[in-house]
């Protein structure tokens, strides 16, 4: 089925971790991204993002490029950004990978953080951490608890995507019923 990667205005029949990282692979072969394709490839504005680089929910570009895993970052938060508050989306990506702009501490890097959160919501299966464990079965902890947060940060986010559908779906039907669409 060909849906939007969470987050991003890319549509793709996406339905694992290798198919969403050889998609990002090719977005990426050039090296980074420019802010304007950045938001072509999410639909935010730029200030959006220059303000979450400003406040420091993401690393400042590199020469004016934005890596892959500053995509993924982006992309993970405007994903969520529907139902949680950008202080609990950052929290749930801290709880993984500390200080938000600084990648020193990261248990793994965003895009591969991303990468799971894509497999996670393509998961055939009813609950959140169900799909978050299949979707990490592979990773190796560099530290005891690492796969424990991850999966508890990717199922917090499962939640929130199914979450932010539904108010779309509901959303659209209240426009049906008003009227505005077909």
């Amino acid at each position: 089925m060909i849906r939007q990667l969470p987050g991003t205005t890319v549509k793709a029949n996406v339905q694992s971790a290798d198919e969403a990282k050889a998609l990002l692979g090719n977005i990426f072969m050039a090296g980074g991204a420019v802010l304007s394709q950045v938001t072509a490839l999410t639909g935010l504005e730029p200030y959006m993002i220059q303000n979450w680089v400003q406040r420091r929910f993401l690393a400042p570009p590199v020469r004016k490029q934005y890596s892959i895993d500053q995509f993924c970052r982006i992309a993970t938060i405007n994903a969520l950004r529907g139902v949680l508050q950008i202080e609990k989306i950052t929290a749930i990506i801290s709880y993984v990978n500390g200080m938000l702009d600084d990648d020193s501490d990261n248990i793994l890097p965003d895009s591969l953080f991303y990468i799971y959160f894509v497999a996670s919501v393509s998961a055939d299966a009813p609950d959140a951490d169900e799909c978050a464990q299949r979707a990490v079965r592979d990773f190796k902890e560099p530290f005891e608890g690492a796969k424990e947060r991850l999966v508890t940060s990717l199922s917090a986010m499962v939640n929130a995507y199914r979450a932010a559908e539904m108010l779309r779906a509901v959303d659209s039907t209240v426009d049906r019923i008003l009227g505005k669409r077909p």
